[in-house]
């Protein structure tokens, strides 16, 4: 065993030979493994190890940790194999049942027939295996398969460790290519830029660049093009002017000249680039995107100019649901349910305090009315469940009501409900739909019946949506789909400092910060550490003694992740506070996480594929999204179970880097969520995220109580702030086109 310092850090180097599996993900070749080291003993190692079998020897590079369960492990970054050599290991390791169909008995026949050539016969020789005492010729090429198939996924592994490349690629490597995948990968190595194999394109390159592909090579240029378009739709955009996609690409490649154009064309010869003139930009699109953003607008346009019936004595219906209701609706709010019973499709948007819940309960109302059949929708989990307290209806995520799925040799996610099996409903209602992006819109119109009516309900002055597209501002901006805009702040929110600092930022009026209000509260911190001290203590003790909310009902946000007063450093301490380990509680060490159970944690990414099953009403499902919080309750032979407001879901071990604490979580992963008590650190942050929409973003999570720590003059820059980096999307203009109004 050695130790080396790499970039600051400890890296470590053991080997030894595996004794025995422990456990093994098939789907992703996550191994636990005991690896004998010789005099250094046994030792119990994790990570991806694709297809490694007792008797193989190895060397790992990695990092030491803890499990509060098992004890000491190594975690294993890189793996380097050796298969078995002399008789002695070639025996263990055919007698450990590595190979399917091979025992002691066969493995003492094989080795003393064909001594340390073994291995070589069983893989390319099965007539002489054939030749053994009891083993038939289809025995024997069923053998000689099954031990093919492993070299393969052996050399593919090998391959992806020499080259230093993530060996989690290697099983959905080698169920796409099978034997072939390192000859497939070795002549082709821009394969491995696909998206669902999460390597980086820089990676990518340099294997490319070390296997001699040319600094001009089509390969090179076409898949450079595609991850730049890919890349920068994560940061919202759904096309790039060609110009300035022509220009990116060649700085990240370093070349120029005319390969980049010609590998443009090429890409818009196979219909995987679309170009297009629009607005007065030569827009260049990924083509799901361009056929996306088409589809909404056309769809949209239909949809906005079908007029429908409204029932007779409307008004009088109207009354009636103020009575059920026990209130007289504002004007604005009144026009909204008029306008939902003579329109498919339309906008209701509103900042906080100006009534659009009572809004939204008043269209649904009038759907029941009018018998139709009525779906709730919400982005995410935790909007899902404010809108059915709300409304007193159940609401679904929106991939939940489409019934996602993944294609398992793709990766690339589907809806089952589409044009060919839509929603059985007469209407839908969907609420944050600031948060909606282009690619998740169209595949909700998609699975909307023709005569299907639509309601979106946003505050377009939040955040835009983390995907590709800014629809709701698209479509508001428009002016095309028929939109009620609540303006007017009521009686009871006009109370609320909360309310009142939040349209104020909207309007550039720094919030007075004299702590006279009753909800909405500012604490001077200038240095980090203090202002993490001070968060701390709010959530332990100063909020839960003085003002009756429990430190799981207070949120802690930060425009950052990083520096000294961001969610990583806030997570640290508000975990080592307020949920210290204890001899009760297990934990499960995981990267630079610890999980211990009562952990507030949240997903990072979607997972279509977790399973859960709700502890009261025992209804089961498929899917886990990007920004649901919960609660660990149980770490227990390496698996980690969490409850998502009553949904159960149990990690395996190689799932658990979908997982952070969520103590404190940034401003945008906060979207769509509301909290009786909000705590936003406001110290040390980069000045990209000093904008007036993330602080708006960040009061309007409070129900209750909002307290801002850090620096009064970072706000001032945040409410100053109002520039909007601007999303290359062209859904207002195709709107406008497909009306006749552009």
């Amino acid at each position: 065993m050695t130790e080396e310092k790499v970039a600051g850090e400890s890296r470590n180097t053991v080997e030894g030979t595996v004794r025995a599996i422990l456990f093994r993900n098939e789907e992703n070749g996550y191994t636990v493994l005991r690896l004998d080291c010789g005099a250094q003993g046994e030792i119990t190692a994790v990570g991806c190890m694709p297809g490694v079998a007792p008797g193989e020897a190895l060397e790992l590079e990695g990092s030491w940790g803890c499990h509060a369960s098992y004890g000491e492990q190594f975690k294993a970054e890189l793996v380097k194999r050796r298969m078995p050599v002399g008789e002695r290991e070639i025996l263990e390791y055919l007698a450990s049942g590595a190979i399917k169909g091979i025992r002691m008995g066969l493995a003492l026949q094989i080795v003393e027939r064909f001594g340390e050539q073994a291995l070589d016969i069983i893989e390319h020789d099965p007539d002489q295996l054939a030749q053994l005492r009891g083993m038939s010729p289809k025995r024997a090429r069923q053998i000689s398969q099954t031990f093919r198939e492993q070299m393969g996924m052996r050399r593919l592994a090998e391959f992806l460790s020499d080259h230093k490349l993530p060996l989690a690629a290697a099983m959905p490597l080698y169920r796409r290519f099978g034997d072939l995948a390192v000859d497939v990968v070795q002549d082709n190595p821009y394969l491995l830029a696909d998206r669902t194999l999460e390597i980086p394109f820089s990676q990518v390159d340099a294997l490319a660049v070390e296997l001699g592909v040319a600094g001009d090579d089509p390969q090179r240029i076409e898949t450079a093009l595609l991850f730049e378009l890919d890349h920068n739709g994560d940061n919202g955009h759904v096309f790039l002017p060609q110009n300035k996609l022509i220009q990116a690409t060649g700085a990240l490649l370093g070349v120029e000249g005319p390969c980049l154009e010609e590998g443009l064309e090429n890409l818009i010869e196979r219909g995987e680039v679309v170009r297009e003139d629009i607005a007065g930009v030569t827009a260049c699109y990924p083509a799901g995107l361009y056929g996306a953003e088409c589809y909404v607008a056309m769809r949209l346009a239909e949809m906005c100019q079908a007029e429908l019936a409204p029932p007779k004595g409307l008004s009088r219906l109207i009354d009636r649901i103020e009575q059920e209701q026990s209130l007289v609706y504002a004007q604005q709010q009144r026009h909204a349910v008029e306008l939902a019973a003579s329109r498919q499709v339309m906008l209701l948007t509103g900042g906080p305090g100006t009534g659009k819940t009572t809004s939204l309960r008043g269209v649904l109302a009038l759907f029941d009315h009018l018998g139709l059949e009525t779906g709730l929708a919400a982005p995410t989990g935790r909007a899902a469940k404010r809108m059915s307290e709300t409304c007193g209806q159940e609401a679904f995520t929106i991939h939940r009501l489409l019934e996602t799925k993944v294609d398992p040799y793709t990766g690339q996610l589907a809806f089952t409900k589409n044009q060919d099996d839509p929603l059985e409903l007469d209407a839908v209602i969907v609420d944050e739909t600031s948060m909606v992006d282009i690619s998740l819109m169209a595949a909700l119109l998609a699975a909307l019946r023709g005569d299907c009516r639509l309601v979106l309900v946003g505050d377009p002055d939040q955040l835009p949506s983390v995907g590709p597209g800014n629809v709701l501002d698209h479509l508001l901006r428009s002016g095309v789909i028929p939109a009620v805009s609540l303006t007017e702040i009521f009686r009871q929110a006009q109370q609320s400092a909360i309310v009142m600092n939040a349209h104020g930022v909207n309007r550039g009026q720094v919030p007075v910060l004299d702590n006279k209000s009753k909800d909405f509260f500012y604490l001077g911190r200038m240095d980090p550490a203090r202002a993490v001290d001070t968060v701390v203590e709010l959530c332990r003790t100063r909020l839960p003694n003085r003002m009756g909310i429990p430190s799981d009902q207070i949120q802690v946000l930060s425009p950052t992740r990083k520096r000294g007063a961001g969610t990583a450093a806030l997570n640290r301490a508000l975990q080592e506070a307020l949920n210290p380990p204890a001899p009760d509680k297990a934990e499960r060490a995981f990267g630079p996480y610890i999980f211990r159970e009562g952990d507030r944690v949240m997903q990072v990414k979607n997972n279509y594929d977790l399973f859960w099953e709700h502890e009261e009403t025992g209804q089961k499902d498929l899917g886990v999204f990007n920004g649901d919080i919960g609660v660990i309750v149980r770490v227990a032979a390496g698996e980690v179970t969490i409850s998502f407001d009553g949904r159960m879901v149990t990690y395996p071990p190689e799932l658990l880097g979908e997982l952070e604490p969520a103590y404190a979580v940034t401003v945008h992963k906060a979207q769509g969520s509301e909290y009786r008590a909000v705590i936003l650190s406001l110290c040390d942050v980069p000045p990209t995220l000093l904008s007036r929409g993330v602080l708006y973003t960040a009061i309007t999570r409070a129900k209750e109580l909002f307290i801002l720590v850090g620096s009064q003059e970072l706000m001032a820059q945040m409410v100053g702030n109002n520039r909007q980096t601007r999303r290359y999307s062209a859904l207002r203009t195709r709107l406008l086109q497909w009306t006749g109004e552009g």
